[in-house]
C-alpha cells in the first residue's frame, strides 16, 4: 500500500486533544458521518454515546463502501465527518483539497475468508478459494476490502477470480449467509459481527494484510464543531474501548 506521510497520521490512543464538557456545550443540529460500511456496528454504538454526551445532537450516519462515500464527497454530499476503511480512498480526497486538517488513522483491522456456517466447503486456506466447484465472491475494485483482497491473492500466487464483485463487504458476508456464494475475504470484523449466521477462516498473518482507517472533517462541514468534537471522541480512551469491543484493533 502506498502511503503518503504527510497526509495521514496515525494518533496514539489518548493523545488527541479532548475538549472539555464545557467547550462542547453548545453542540446542536445534525452531525452527518459517511463511513465505511465495515464500521456499521461500531460507529452505530459510537454515535449512541456521543449523543448521550451532547443532548442537543443527532448523529445521522450514511454507511457504504469507501469509494462510494469518495464520489458522493466529490459531487458535493453534505456532510461532516468521512471516515475510510483504507487510506488510498482518504488521500484521494485530501490532495482533492476536500477534507480539512490532517487525517488521523483511528483504528485497525485484519482480513478473514467468510464461509457458511460450520464451512460447508471445508475451506481451509486462500488456495481453496480456486477450488473447482468454490464460487468466491469479493468487493468490488476500489471499495477497499475489494483491493485488499486481490493484494492478498495475488501474494499468495492464488488466481482465484471472483464471481461477482459487491459494493461493499456487508454484501459479501449476506450473499455468503444467504448461500449464493461459498467464500469471500472480508475483515476480521465483518464475520464477527454476523454471529453464527457464517463462519470465518483465520488468514496467516504472513498471508494478511493490516487495514488502517482514517477519518477527517470534510472541507465546508455543515456542523463543524460537533465533527471536531466527534474526531476527538473516536480518538479518546472512550472511543478507542468501543472499537475494540467490536474487534478492532486501537491506534
Amino acid at each position: 500500500m502506498v502511503v503518503l506521510p504527510l497526509l495521514i497520521q496515525s494518533v496514539a490512543c489518548g493523545s488527541a486533544p479532548k475538549p472539555s464538557g464545557d467547550q462542547n456545550s453548545h453542540l446542536r443540529g445534525t452531525l452527518t458521518v459517511l463511513a465505511a460500511a465495515s464500521l456499521t456496528a461500531a460507529f452505530t454504538a459510537e454515535g449512541s454515546a456521543f449523543e448521550r454526551l451532547h443532548a442537543g445532537l443527532q448523529v445521522r450516519f450514511d454507511f457504504a463502501g469507501s469509494s462510494t462515500l469518495v464520489t458522493q464527497v466529490e459531487q458535493g454530499a453534505r456532510a461532516d465527518v468521512f471516515a475510510s476503511a483504507d487510506e488510498i480512498n482518504m488521500q484521494h480526497l485530501a490532495i482533492a483539497g476536500l477534507v480539512s486538517g490532517v487525517p488521523k488513522v483511528f483504528a485497525r483491522n485484519g482480513l478473514e475468508i467468510v464461509v457458511g456456517p460450520g464451512n460447508p466447503k471445508k475451506i481451509e486456506s486462500l488456495s481453496d478459494l480456486d477450488r473447482a466447484g468454490i464460487i468466491y465472491i469479493s468487493a468490488a475494485p476500489g471499495v477497499p476490502a475489494g483491493t485488499y483482497a486481490a493484494k492478498i491473492l495475488a501474494a499468495a500466487h492464488v488466481a482465484a477470480t471472483p464471481r461477482s464483485q459487491e459494493a461493499d463487504v456487508k454484501a459479501v458476508v449476506t450473499k455468503v449467509q444467504l448461500g449464493e456464494a461459498d467464500a469471500g475475504i472480508v475483515y476480521v470484523t465483518d464475520v464477527s459481527a454476523a454471529g453464527r449466521a457464517v463462519s470465518g477462516v483465520p488468514i496467516p498473518a504472513s498471508q494478511n494484510l493490516i487495514a488502517n482507517y482514517p477519518l477527517a472533517t470534510i472541507k465546508g462541514a455543515p456542523n463543524p464543531p460537533a465533527a471536531s468534537a466527534f474526531d476527538h471522541f473516536i480518538l479518546s480512551p472512550a472511543g478507542q474501548r468501543t472499537m475494540e469491543k467490536f474487534g478492532f484493533a486501537p491506534v
